[in-house]
């Protein structure tokens, strides 16, 4: 069992290879949620993944990686004029909502899924942490009716049907951040003509020897 001090420590360095500038309070509440996964894990099985070390490399660093690409995002979607409002589709465990709460305290997080337990786990995980910023929702996606800046996705379904069940939620001027592995070439190529991809990005996660992109999509008039 790693310490609670090497785990830390391992987080810092992560952090500071992915370029982000983490602040004390954010690096004792991204432990504290890594804790509280592991506790939670034993009755709700919120991941199949069991060692502190790796849920540290495969799920929070794995989120983090896309901080900078969000937070990015999110400042040009507000220079045109768009809310900082973000749904996390099929959110589980609250991943990456949860660490996109805490890197980005002046964005609106709603995660949704459809399983009670998940969102009982991201609720109460939002109230330890004290993230004001963060909403559990226990919801099929298609019940929900608000529009929504940005609208993202880790591990949740394949693009085409990511687009479908959220296309009436995203804002005209908004945009699709999807987490994905390998370059999903097949996925964008049967996308509905609603939807366009704009760009792939490629990141590299610490510690992880796996590919991993986000998948920018906007809609499309064609």
């Amino acid at each position: 069992m790693e310490s609670t001090e090497t785990i830390a420590q391992a987080l810092e360095q992560g952090a500071q290879q992915l370029g982000l500038n983490l602040e004390a309070r954010q690096q004792e509440q991204l432990l504290h949620y890594l804790e509280l996964m592991q506790k939670w894990n034993k009755v709700y099985n919120l991941t199949a993944v069991r060692n502190p070390e790796e849920m540290l490399r495969l799920h929070l660093l794995d989120c983090l990686a896309v901080v900078q690409p969000f937070q990015t995002a999110m400042h040009q979607l507000q220079e045109q004029g768009l809310p900082a409002t973000v749904l996390d589709v099929g959110a589980g465990g609250g991943l990456p909502g949860i660490v996109l709460a805490v890197c980005c305290p002046q964005v609106h997080i709603q995660c949704v899924d459809a399983v009670a337990k998940k969102m009982a786990f991201v609720r109460q995980a939002g109230v330890e942490l004290k993230l004001g910023n963060l909403l559990a929702t226990h919801a099929r996606v298609e019940s929900l009716q608000q529009p929504y800046s940005l609208i993202t996705s880790r591990a949740f379904a394949s693009l085409l049907d990511f687009v479908q069940l959220t296309h009436k939620l995203l804002q005209p001027q908004g945009v699709w951040m999807a987490m994905k592995g390998k370059h999903p070439l097949d996925e964008m190529q049967v996308l509905p003509s609603g939807a366009q991809v704009f760009h792939v990005e490629q990141l590299q996660v610490p510690g992880v020897d796996a590919e991993r992109c986000i998948v920018w999509m906007r809609k499309s008039d064609n």
